[in-house]
């Protein structure tokens, strides 16, 4: 999609993406791709998964065939020797690195008497401490980037009781994520890397969605991860040093972009749009937007 206030390119500008290799990680991938941007996939899944499509490799290759550059990496974010190895191959390949995108998760919505502790310790080294490790392996390449950007798929910060009591474990680690933006952002304020966080208004249609949360039918509910895609490149063409600390929702930050029609990033015009998690009551859906 072709929107918004500017027009800038990605072209060349090397990205370095965990949990690439599907899903909106590696929607983002491909929208950077089609500037002719350079690509790390860093993701675990370097053979075929039973339920989960794509693997490091194949991401590569449809970026490859949408006219970037790849280099496949198989990353694990709670192990930080694989993350470090990872991100100095990138440099190493390309020259550097000029966007981080902590995309990586894992989820399990459970309370707190359901929740092993072998899961709860899996979603906060994925999410809060891989967000942490990531980004402050990219941070001296991103320091000699042009216009650096971190990004985490990670909601606002809004501390409602509601978004804790239904699964306690799972939010303490997503909002992790987000605690990284919002500390990171003004320790480099100084040093003109800008640090956001994305998140959605509705649910994506990710495998996430089909085999953990809502099926087939929660699918055509969804918006398709390309309302992601799309959000995070307009991030990334922003000055980094003026654009930086936000917590942004997907179409809310689009249409202040200049987008006026979301109805092509519906799965399925007729079925109502599923509410996400974590939206705060005071950032509503922007004007002919309905969402449930």
């Amino acid at each position: 999609m072709i929107f918004g206030k500017s027009a800038m390119s990605l072209s060349g500008k090397t990205l370095f993406i965990t949990g690439a290799s599907r899903g909106i990680g590696l929607a983002i991938a491909l929208r950077a791709a089609r500037d002719g941007a350079n690509i790390a996939v860093a993701a675990k899944t370097a053979e075929p998964h039973k339920h989960l499509p794509g693997t490091i490799y194949s991401a590569a290759e449809e970026i490859e065939a949408a006219g970037g550059k790849a280099l496949p990496l198989v990353v694990d974010v709670r192990d930080e020797a694989s993350v470090l190895e990872a991100v100095e191959r990138t440099a190493a390949a390309f020259g550097g690195i000029d966007i981080c995108v902590n995309n990586a998760s894992a989820i399990q919505l459970t309370g707190t008497e359901a929740t092993d502790m072998k899961r709860y310790d899996l979603m906060h080294q994925v999410n809060a401490r891989g967000t942490f490790l990531v980004s402050k392996a990219c941070i001296p390449h991103l320091k000699r980037a042009a216009n650096p950007h971190v990004l985490a798929l990670s909601p606002p910060l809004d501390l409602a009781p509601h978004w804790f009591g239904r699964h306690v474990a799972y939010s303490m680690a997503k909002y992790g994520m987000s605690l990284c933006m919002l500390g990171m952002a003004d320790e480099y304020s100084g040093a003109g890397i800008a640090f956001n966080a994305l998140w959605p208004r509705t649910g994506i249609a990710t495998a996430a969605i089909q085999f953990a949360l809502a099926g087939d039918d929660g699918m055509r509910m969804c918006r398709t991860p390309q309302i992601m895609a799309d959000a995070a490149h307009a991030i990334f063409c922003k000055p980094a040093r003026d654009f930086t600390g936000q917590f942004l929702i997907d179409d809310s930050f689009l249409y202040a972009e200049g987008v006026r029609d979301f109805e092509p990033y519906r799965v399925d015009p007729t079925r109502p749009l599923m509410p996400d998690f974590f939206v705060p009551e005071d950032m509503p859906p922007p004007p002919g937007v309905k969402i449930g």
